[in-house]
Order: structure tokens, then C-alpha cells, then sequence
């Protein structure tokens, strides 16, 4: 293992100007528009889920595939058209609503990545973010499965 070197002053004096000058955070007001976003996609979420059920007659336990289908839509739009970012700018963390960020995710590497073509570009690129999420929560619904049939197996 290498030794940390010790700091010569005038990479103190550095440190010191340079912590001076950074901007402070403003970690009130970002944890609020995190939450206030987050809770906004939810809440558009549920409201496209009553849409499901109530006018398109799916069952509750169906209703929200299609509303997930459509945020994930909406997302991907917003983000080739450049607006996703505009709302991350301002809500942050809350852009991070797991399936508006994974769509982000996708289309923003799709849309980096077109000028290689369709296949190599935006087919190999488009899954170098979402891919070890895809593979994580394959292998974690995996594993949980395993545990749930043992549990039963073991509880008759």
C-alpha cells in the first residue's frame, strides 16, 4: 500500500482558497425538491394507475404495467427532447424515481451513441448504465425466489 504524501503548505494554502471558494449547498432546499418531485411522479403514477382502472377496466393488480409503461414513455421523451434535464437541473435527487431515472438512463445512451449506427452505437451502448441494474435485479428476484421456495418447503 503507498504512503499518503504529506501536503507541502502552499498545497494547504491551495486547499484552504479552493474550500473557501466553493459554493456552499444549499441541502435544505435540494432535499425539498428532491422529495416534492419524487413525490409528484408518484403521484402521477397513482393517478395514471385510477385512469387504468377506471376507464380502461383493468384489474388493480394489472393496472400498473401500463402505467409504468406510460412514465417510462414519457421520460424517454422528455429526455430526447432535452427537457429531462432541465427538470433534473432543478429537482435533483428526485429525477431519481427509480423507473424516470432508468428510462433517462437508456435514452440518454441511445441518443449519445446514434452517430455509430443502430447497432453498434445505440444496441451496444444503450445498456452499459442500465445493464448491471438489469442484471442486479434479475439476480436479486433470483435469489429471493429461492428463499421464498425454501421457506415454503421447509413450512409445508
Amino acid at each position: 500500500m503507498a504512503k499518503k504524501r504529506k501536503a507541502t503548505p502552499i498545497q494547504k494554502d491551495y486547499q484552504t482558497l479552493a474550500k473557501r471558494a466553493e459554493p456552499k449547498r444549499k441541502v435544505l432546499l435540494n432535499v425539498t425538491r428532491a422529495f416534492l418531485f419524487g413525490g409528484f411522479i408518484c403521484i402521477i403514477a397513482q393517478l395514471l394507475q385510477y385512469i387504468f382502472i377506471n376507464y380502461f377496466n383493468f384489474e388493480e393488480s394489472q393496472a400498473g404495467n401500463p402505467a409504468t409503461a406510460v412514465l417510462i414513455i414519457i421520460a424517454s421523451l422528455l429526455t430526447g427532447l432535452g427537457i429531462f434535464d432541465h427538470i433534473a437541473q432543478w429537482a435533483g435527487a428526485g429525477t431519481a424515481v427509480p423507473i424516470i431515472g432508468f428510462a433517462n438512463s437508456i435514452t440518454s445512451a441511445a441518443i449519445e451513441h446514434r452517430s455509430e449506427g443502430y447497432v453498434l452505437g445505440v444496441g451496444g451502448n444503450m445498456f452499459k448504465i442500465a445493464g448491471p441494474v438489469i442484471v442486479f435485479g434479475t439476480f436479486s428476484a433470483f435469489a429471493v425466489a429461492i428463499i421464498k421456495l425454501t421457506i415454503q418447503a421447509i413450512g409445508g
